[in-house]
């Protein structure tokens, strides 16, 4: 055994094996796999195999479309059969939201070039001859895709980074991994100690005892699956002796299973509400090829909801019963990529359909570790978008909540109810009292919009009464509160939330409004050394003035887009830097693997202890100047400026910027004088009625400014200019940084893509989300990033990139919306207020 190596990959299951493969042809070909037992013994061994290339996330549906196209490559590569068997993928709709499900994802699909067909129910028969079609409006298919051998598949991978020149060492126990001064790596294991630059973590179930090794507290717990396997079914061989097609893999999602074919007989998937969490601690150190004892009581009615859809599964005896450990997380999204705090620690864990995403996240990972940067946008994965607030209490809850949500409908904002409510900011019993309905981001709870009074009297039977998917799981509402009052309707068109967020834009256009931002994700950087270093992270000049506020990003190594913060400077080598609530550890782990290690530069997280609240409309001056002795006057007070400045008795950082476009201060605070603030500023504003308004309002407004988000219409796969961030990069600047000659060279061969906001003609009860396909003359020519209604402007907008010669004003483009193609027009940057008058006012 090699005591000395490039990157140790833990786990020899199929993630693992292609993590290996992939560094192998990367071109590192010293690079070694340790697997405690034998290969594929810990989860890979009792998966089904599927390859499903239906996923809501961008990053993850990438992955999913590189695995299904590589393993293909891969057979061919080594020569071994991996069991491919592409028998495509049906998925059943029993009720128009799901099939407004399927129009959505049927989007998203043709921007990342998967293939998408939509079936009759009469075809539906055609194709699968035992299907019970009674009821339903349709499905749809992916041709391309099926199930492989998990076993096979992996030793494929095994003996492509074998011919490579990688290693495999089976049998060996990693018994510690310890890192060194320079940083470099020490894995202990029961044969040997071996030095290497990289650590690779995928060691599946054993996730979190890998992490405590190494002090991490990796946010993984499995969660128990069962399927079944049943006895040959006569019509089955019937057609295998005819030689009919084998019958596509079947999924009702409607009631949670997934149904295929299998020597003859039947395999019966099923993702039950209720399966319980496994391995909470780890499972022993001698686990392998392990199951759980069966628990048919608990799938009972799947059982009977599958002989509904398909009689003659109920015409056969169960062979047998598989329960085994899948790893999920609490979005059920693998972790791929650094590990948080530490150099060279890499996570590829929680993978729920590992057979699927193993090639592409192994491939991503490979690019990271070698090149320093993925080649996909990866921060839906990305390990770093859980905080410390992802420990084992909550994980127990959202891992096992994130199983029992597999095949509901998933809804472009919604918002599930487990392990909620965490982190809350203290005026949160304010705002639930004014009315607000809450979504979670990072933990913390946000107003997402306000409940007016009117409609506390509606019923879950009201809101529910036009559902037709009566069935196990699937409910397109959130939980009642105990007033009997629903929240919110769950839809992909507009739902009952639009109008309010609506009337909550128009008040903070004509009014004045308050939004609780506490989420922001905070730090303090100062020290002799702070200014260089910004200068060297960051795209954009560093405010020289005491109290000026920047707009900067952290470009990629590929001169791609990979964070932005509001940097405050509040005194000499002190600044403030805020970035998105939603990013805090990703965030902050770039800024503190960047920071010099000479000590001069001191980085201060404060997230916990400072709040915000934004106040913002055109009677926001009147409010404020009632609470404090500070000048709040246009030749005091300007735009991209901040002041200490008293608000009663309190203190607070009040900066003149905001998401919303409006005149307005962010009014940042110590954390214990939030609700005496609060109540001040909602008196003062008494008279100018203030309201309270909610994150769905200010993405309406940010819209009609088109501000940009990570990973939205900002992201690795874009060069900053792409995203048409050019007057926030200054490559004229005397220090170099990180990214700026990629960019140049980016710029140089000329973007392929440009930066446009459209308007969206005829939509009558749906707007864009984002991930929807743009067509010109019938061809794909890009991707809407962002979309919703911008109440101010009065029209329904998207934000998007296209090819660089239509991002032209007045560029006549069509989007597809639901399965529908709309006309969508290049319009003007910022529809509302383009010249910033409010602003400025």
């Amino acid at each position: 055994m090699k005591n000395k190596t490039q990157v140790v990959v833990i786990g020899g299951g199929v993630v693992g094996a292609g993590t290996l493969y992939h560094l192998a042809k990367k071109g590192w070909t010293d690079v070694v796999l340790v697997e405690r037992k034998d290969l594929t013994s810990g989860s890979t061994w009792h998966a089904a195999g599927l390859l499903p290339l239906f996923n809501m996330s961008y990053s993850v549906g990438k992955l999913h479309q590189y695995s299904v196209d590589f393993y293909h490559e891969l057979e061919k590569e080594t020569g071994m059969n991996v069991g491919f068997s592409v028998v495509s993928n049906i998925r059943l709709a029993n009720s128009q939201d799901r099939m407004d499900e399927y129009k959505y994802y049927a989007g998203v699909g043709s921007t990342v070039g998967v293939n998408v067909n939509f079936l009759t129910p009469e075809e539906i028969k055609e194709v699968w001859p035992l299907c019970n079609t009674e009821g339903l409006l349709g499905a749809i298919q992916h041709p391309d895709d099926g199930y492989i051998q998990p076993a096979d598949l992996t030793q494929a991978l095994c003996k492509g980074a074998r011919n490579r020149g990688a290693e495999i060492y089976e049998h060996t126990l990693v018994e510690g991994i310890t890192q060194q001064k320079d940083q470099s790596w020490i894995v202990s294991t029961d044969k040997g100690d071996i030095a290497c630059e990289h650590v690779v973590s995928c060691t599946g179930s054993f996730a979190r005892k890998t992490g405590e090794m190494v002090g991490l507290d990796v946010p993984v717990i499995p969660v128990e699956h069962q399927f079944l396997v049943t006895e040959p079914h006569p019509e089955i061989l019937e057609r295998k002796k005819q030689g009919l097609p084998e019958m596509a893999v079947l999924r009702e999602s409607d009631a949670a299973y997934y149904l295929r074919e299998e020597a003859g007989g039947m395999i019966l998937g099923i993702y039950e509400k209720g399966a319980p969490v496994c391995y909470v601690d780890g499972p022993k150190d001698d686990c392998q090829y392990e199951l759980f004892n069966g628990e048919l009581d608990r799938i009972m009615p799947h059982i009977d909801r599958c002989i509904n859809r398909v009689p003659a599964f109920g015409e056969v005896g169960i062979k047998d019963v598989y329960n085994g450990a899948i790893a999920y997380t609490p979005d059920g999204n693998p972790i791929v990529g650094p590990a948080p705090g530490l150099k060279n620690f890499w996570l590829n864990e929680g993978h729920s359909f590992g057979i699927t995403a193993a090639g592409g996240a192994g491939w991503q990972l490979a690019e990271w570790i070698v090149d320093g940067e993925p080649t996909v946008d990866m921060m839906g994965v990305d390990p770093r978008r859980f905080g410390p607030y992802a420990t084992r209490g909550y994980l127990k809850e959202k891992n096992e909540e994130a199983y029992a949500n597999v095949f509901t409908t998933h809804y472009p904002d919604e918002e599930r109810s487990a392990a909620r409510p965490l982190k809350t900011a203290p005026c949160y019993d304010r705002m639930k009292a004014l009315g607000a309905v809450f979504g979670s981001v990072y933990g913390w709870e946000r107003p997402n919009w306000f409940m007016p009074s009117a409609d506390y009297s509606l019923s879950v039977e009201e809101l529910n009464q036009d559902d037709p998917a009566k069935v196990l799981m699937n409910k397109n509402h959130a939980t009642a509160l105990e007033d009997g009052r629903i929240v919110e309707k769950n839809s992909f068109r507009r739902s009952n939330y639009f109008e309010h967020v609506g009337n909550e834009c128009k008040h903070v256009n004509d009014k004045v409004g308050l939004l609780d931002m506490s989420a922001f994700a905070k730090c303090i950087v100062k020290g002799p050394g702070a200014e260089e270093w910004l200068e060297y992270i960051f795209a954009n000049k560093m405010p020289k003035a005491i109290g000026r506020i920047s707009l900067v990003h952290m470009l990629s190594l590929n001169g791609g887009v990979r964070a932005e913060f509001t940097v405050y400077k509040t005194g000499p080598q002190s600044y403030y830097l805020v970035s998105a609530g939603a990013f805090e550890t990703h965030d902050h782990d770039y800024l503190f693997k960047l920071a010099p290690k000479d000590g001069s530069v001191n980085i201060q997280r404060v997230t916990t202890q400072t709040g915000v609240l934004v106040l913002a409309g055109p009677r926001s001056r009147d409010v404020l100047k009632k609470l404090t002795d500070t000048d709040l006057s246009n030749d005091n007070f300007k735009w991209l400026t901040g002041k200490k400045i008293n608000v009663g008795y309190a203190t607070a950082e009040a900066l003149r910027v905001n998401f919303v476009g409006e005149l307005g201060w962010e009014l940042h605070h110590p954390i214990e004088m939030q609700n005496y603030i609060f109540d001040q500023l909602m008196e003062a504003g008494a008279e100018f009625e203030i309201k309270p308004f909610g994150i769905r309002a200010m993405d309406s407004m940010r819209l009609e400014k088109s501000y940009r988000l990570i990973p939205r219409e900002m992201s690795i796969e874009y060069s900053a200019y792409e995203s048409g961030l050019d007057r926030f990069v200054k490559l004229d600047k005397e220090n170099d940084f990180i990214g700026k000659s990629a960019l140049k060279e980016w710029q140089d061969r000329g973007p392929s893509n440009g930066f446009v906001t459209l308007e969206v003609l005829g939509v009558v009860d749906a707007d864009a989300r984002g991930s929807e396909a743009i067509y010109k003359d019938g061809e794909v020519v890009g991707r809407a990033t962002s979309g919703g209604y911008g109440w101010r402007c009065e029209k329904s907008l998207a934000l998007g990139l296209v090819r660089l010669e239509l991002a032209t004003l007045g560029t006549e483009l069509e989007i597809e919306i639901l399965g529908e193609r709309y006309k969508a027009i290049v319009i003007e940057e910022s529809p509302f207020d383009s010249t910033n008058e409010c602003l400025r006012s």
